[in-house]
């Protein structure tokens, strides 16, 4: 990779996606997102309009189109976990290459279906803590006061560029420990906002017992799964979250969206059955949600 100008195509500019594209097409760099048709026409003709505290409102000019079309430097995937299989089917691995191939989907599952679907690709598990959504095609709320990516490979060039950009980048040596360090936060924060319909600050106060037993739950699992994350540890997380923090599950449900329930409290009901961990208050929780009619927004 060349001290250049990158050219990076986004695969689901959605919240996260879009506030990514928008950070690095601000930058200077080339930002193809690959969007259904709707989408797309209104990426080409608009933009992406990002309002933020932490960036600012801005507008930045991208590409935009219905399938990867050339060879790009890297694709970042930021569609959800239910509607995988149907995004990639807009990324031919004849026209993708070598390329770099960065997931920040939830869950741990996902990276197996990328590494046998694009072979000749490299695949580098990929996470983000942000708060970002969607409010229209090519309109993105920014919430959170940090947009932090974590990448497992040694991508010291490519980090650099996401900084120049300004996002938060840590680069880690050891990807299954990453991506359990997220999902043991994200986890119970999916899980609690969404079976209680309410945010982090009035359950990390109102419902503690129940927060503290499914945390512990699922560290255990965590830990069992090869990171040394701690009770403690993820409960300091809750408790410097911002009060009126929501998690992406959350947001779905109110909008009557499919929920990634399998891919974040099903990946942790799996893994404590295969590590022989007992999960109750996680289970319960998966189920009650399970149940929960969605809502229209």
């Amino acid at each position: 990779m060349t001290t250049t100008n990158l050219t990076v195509a986004i695969l689901g500019p959605g919240g996260v996606g879009g506030l990514i594209g928008a950070l690095l097409a601000r930058a200077g760099h080339r930002v193809i997102c690959i969007a259904g048709e709707e989408t797309a026409a209104t990426l080409n003709r608009d933009g992406l309009h990002v309002e933020s505290t932490q960036y600012g409102n801005f507008t930045a000019a991208v590409q935009a189109d219905t399938q990867l079309r050339e060879p790009v430097d890297a694709v970042v995937v930021t569609v959800k976990q239910t509607t995988l299989d149907q995004a990639l089917d807009r990324v031919p691995a004849a026209v993708l290459g070598d390329a770099l191939v960065i997931p920040l989907l939830n869950g741990v599952d996902h990276l197996a279906v990328l590494r046998e679907r694009y072979p000749a690709a490299k695949v580098v598990a990929g996470t983000i803590k942000v708060e970002a959504t969607r409010t229209a095609p090519g309109r993105i709320s920014h919430m959170s006061p940090f947009a932090h990516l974590e990448l497992a490979a040694p991508l010291d060039e490519f980090a650099d560029r996401l900084r120049h950009a300004g996002l938060g980048v840590t680069l880690r040596t050891d990807e299954t420990a990453m991506l359990w360090d997220k999902l043991a936060f994200l986890a119970p924060f999916a899980l609690l906002t969404t079976r209680h319909r309410t945010d982090v600050g009035t359950f990390r106060t109102e419902r503690r017992p129940e927060l503290l037993a499914v945390v512990d739950e699922i560290t255990s699992v965590a830990r069992a799964a090869g990171t040394p994350v701690t009770t403690d540890t993820v409960l300091s997380f809750f408790d410097r979250a911002p009060h009126a923090m929501k998690s992406s599950m959350q947001r779905d449900a109110e909008a009557g969206r499919p929920l990634e329930l399998d891919a974040i409290g099903g990946a942790v009901l799996r893994a404590g059955a295969a590590h022989g961990i007992e999960t109750p208050a996680t289970a319960r929780l998966v189920a009650e949600v399970a149940r929960q009619p969605n809502r229209e927004a």
